[in-house]
């Protein structure tokens, strides 16, 4: 107690102290040097990106999670993208922002959860930097891109983009810190006589305080600024990371955690140096009581007279609520306790509160939890948010303990978290289906309000069907076992559990849902196995586009080509009845493609019946029947392009190169005649080749002139059109030896182009 204040620092009017949290557990060989941190606000977890700048696969960069202590949660070599930032959302996920504007969400444990995208723009310019922040609306990022504009989404959970119309700015520097509000503001400035500019910035001030402080942070240093001229310094022996919280900030490096804060007014009112507040006399009162001298008598009296005795207990526990040490906190509920016995209707609450507070947070704050609350953040956050963030951390002994001591609701409370229990406990591979289902049944036993069709949906989603039913056995109420063995296709049980339940709503709905199911069943059963029954269902039900398609398939197995004309009349008449006109044009043009195909086979010899329209035309190309594959582009309309590179392969597999000359000169080509040059290098005659190249477009000459090998062609087609990346195309096949003199001339180009 004598050295409550040896840490504490004036600035202006107030005090401020820094206070060591944890000595870190964690094993950082470099410290907090070349790693990406977040630490999550209200003394939540540590989320560490060593070697983000490594872009190797031999090499890849490791994420880390531990809790406020230190002690490790996750990890896991990182697979995706580069990472730009991190950043933790209201309910303790991770956020992992990429440069291409890719968001990754994981859970407090590593695992992924979902991803999300920042969109198109952010992906074309790349992030420059960004920022996550929490709002009344959830947790938001916001984006600064390569192009210098700003993207925002101000809820994650339910993204929606927007640009920011006007940038903010808190704070800048030119060697002395000016602190404004946002809109300019200008609340004080300070010299600090540092030229280089700050690592990191945050606002440091207590709720209800009435001097607003920065927190500043170089290498080695740590500044606290106020209104006033004077600082308050600190070194730092290691890299640092600032965590603004709600009360003051935490500092994490690669040792400690500590945090600073501006000292709360109870506590400056009872530990300040000759303080004569009630609750400073009240203490002293105390501690002479504790002594058994007549001086504890003074200083009661001495607080009666003024009839602040009730002020001074207040003020006491109070401050016990922000001692983090438990024997200063003892210390001034003592004294609380004292100064309660010579008051005949103080209201208990506020001690009893206070107490029960106290004893939970001491237990969050435990090594082995690491969970640094202060009372004003565990006020704000609320108890079921903290036995959520336990829920989270798998601490569920821990968890059921403080509802119990609260006296949390049941249904909030206890039977929340061992159904979350629950839920974890299906999901452990390792366990067979007779021992989680025995240990989940004891354990819940005496558990109010607790759903097993919630966990048995649970274990279902994981590929535990078994131990789902066996789960569902321990379900009082038959309307939540049938939904979920209807979903798990165990119909002939769910019927027995609807008959036993005696409810006819439930056996009705248990038989529609097996006949509905049957019926939808049924036309692939007679798919595969009675034709002639698919049929009927199909005219029973006039589903002419099913029927449709039946008369198609059946036509592929018929031999006769009659025979499997007419069925696909037969569906064409289907599609009409089902307006379906694509479909009944698509099959009459099979028609027509089939009657075309015989009448050639009749006339030519050729086998062709049953080839599609790309084969046939292939085929009559192949053999030299020209004109009839030439009818076939014109009745059915086959793509200019399409019949081109048709022709032009078919002519150069049969190397039939004067035909190929005569189809070049026939019209222009809608492919161009790169692919002329192209194909017949690829058929070995340069030859033939050489006689098209005049005819390439300008943008493909040095392709061309390449192609042929003709290297002087290139080099004038490119340093012509002036192009600095066709110039250097042709140097790259340029041969030292031979090609001196025209590699000269194309640097000289290549030059002259650079210039301009």
């Amino acid at each position: 107690m004598a050295f409550v204040t040896a840490n504490w620092n004036p600035l202006g009017e107030a005090f401020y102290r820094k206070i060591e949290l944890y000595e870190m557990g964690w094993n950082l060989k470099d410290g907090l040097r070349e790693c990406l941190v977040a630490a999550a606000p209200y003394g939540g977890p540590i989320a560490l990106l060593k070697g983000h700048n490594r872009r190797s696969p031999s090499a890849r960069p490791q994420l880390e999670i531990y809790s406020s202590s230190g002690v490790p949660l996750a990890s896991f070599p990182w697979k995706s993208g580069v990472v730009k930032q991190l950043g933790w959302t209201v309910s303790d996920d991770l956020l992992c922002v990429q440069e291409d504007g890719t968001v990754l969400v994981y859970d407090l444990l590593g695992g992924f959860k979902r991803h999300f995208s920042m969109g198109n723009e952010v992906s074309q310019s790349q992030v420059l930097e960004t920022k996550i922040f929490h709002s009344p609306y959830g947790t938001g990022v916001a984006i600064l891109t390569g192009a210098l504009r700003f993207t925002l989404a101000t809820n994650i959970d339910d993204i929606k983009l927007r640009r920011l119309p006007e940038v903010q700015v808190i704070s800048i520097w030119r060697s002395s810190l000016t602190l404004a509000m946002c809109g300019w503001e200008k609340l004080s400035e300070v010299d600090t006589k540092i030229k280089s500019p700050p690592k990191q910035m945050a606002w440091c001030r207590r709720p209800k305080s009435q001097q607003p402080s920065a927190v500043v942070m170089w290498d080695g240093l740590l500044a606290v600024v106020g209104e006033c001229k004077e600082t308050i310094q600190y070194h730092l022996d290691d890299d640092s990371i600032l965590v603004p919280e709600l009360d003051g900030v935490r500092i994490i490096s690669g040792t400690h955690h500590e945090l600073l804060q501006e000292v709360p007014g109870a506590c400056e009112e009872i530990f300040k140096i000759a303080s004569m507040a009630p609750g400073a006399l009240l203490l002293e009162a105390h501690k002479e009581y504790e002594k058994e001298s007549q001086k504890a008598d003074e200083y009661l009296r001495e607080i009666k007279e003024q009839s602040l005795l009730s002020e001074a207990v207040r003020q006491c526990v109070e401050a016990a609520g922000h001692e983090h040490e438990p024997e200063t906190q003892k210390t001034l509920l003592r004294a609380a306790s004292f100064g309660k016995c010579f008051l005949s209707n103080f209201p208990p609450e506020q001690f009893v509160s206070m107490c029960r507070d106290l004893r939970v947070l001491n237990a969050v704050r435990d090594y082995t939890v690491g969970i640094p609350l202060t009372h004003t953040q565990f006020k704000q956050m609320t108890v079921q948010v903290l036995i959520d963030r336990l829920v989270y951390r798998k601490l569920y002994p821990l968890a059921i303990e403080v509802c119990r001591y609260l006296k949390t609701p049941e249904y909030q409370g206890v039977s929340r978290v061992l159904k979350h229990w629950a839920c974890y406990k299906v999901q452990q591979k390792e366990e067979s289906d007779e021992g989680i289902a025995k240990a989940v049944s004891v354990k819940l036993a005496d558990a109010a309000g607790i759903s097993y069709s919630e966990i048995a949906t649970k274990a279902y989603e994981s590929g535990r069907t078994e131990l789902a039913i066996k789960l569902l056995e321990f379900e009082p109420r038959s309307g939540e076992q049938v939904p979920l063995l209807l979903k798990m296709k165990k119909s002939p049980l769910a019927l027995s559990k609807a008959i036993e339940s005696g409810d006819t709503d439930l056996g009705t709905h248990t038989f529609t849902y097996m006949f509905q199911n049957f019926v939808k069943c049924l036309p692939r059963f007679c798919k595969h196995q009675e034709q002639d029954t698919l049929k009927d269902l199909f005219n029973q039900d006039d589903d002419h586009e099913e029927l449709g398609n039946f008369y198609v398939k059946a036509s592929y197995k018929e031999q006769r080509l009659e025979a499997r004309i007419a069925l696909l009349q037969s569906a064409v008449d289907e599609y009409y009845k089902a307006k379906n006109e694509f479909s009944a044009k698509t099959t009459e043009d099979e028609m027509r493609l089939l009657r075309f195909q015989r009448k050639l086979e009749e006339e030519k010899g050729e086998l062709l019946v049953g080839f599609s329209l790309h084969e046939t035309m292939i085929a009559l190309l192949s053999v030299g029947l020209h004109k009839h594959a030439e009818q076939l582009y014109k009745d059915f309309r086959v793509p200019d392009k399409r019949f081109w590179w048709l022709k032009l392969k078919a002519l150069a597999e049969k190397e039939d190169w004067e035909e190929l000359e005569k189809f070049a000169k026939s019209k222009k080509s809608p492919i161009g005649y790169l692919p002329f040059v192209e194909i017949c290098i690829k058929h070995h005659n340069k030859y033939e080749a050489k006689k098209y190249v005049s005819k390439v477009t300008p943008e493909q000459k040095v392709k061309a002139h390449l192609a042929v090998g003709d290297m002087e062609g290139a080099a004038e087609a490119a340093i012509e059109r002036r192009n600095e990346s066709e110039i250097s195309t042709v140097l790259a096949r340029c041969s030292t030896t031979s090609d001196h003199l025209l590699m000269e001339r194309l640097n000289r180009a290549k030059a002259t182009v650079a210039k301009k």
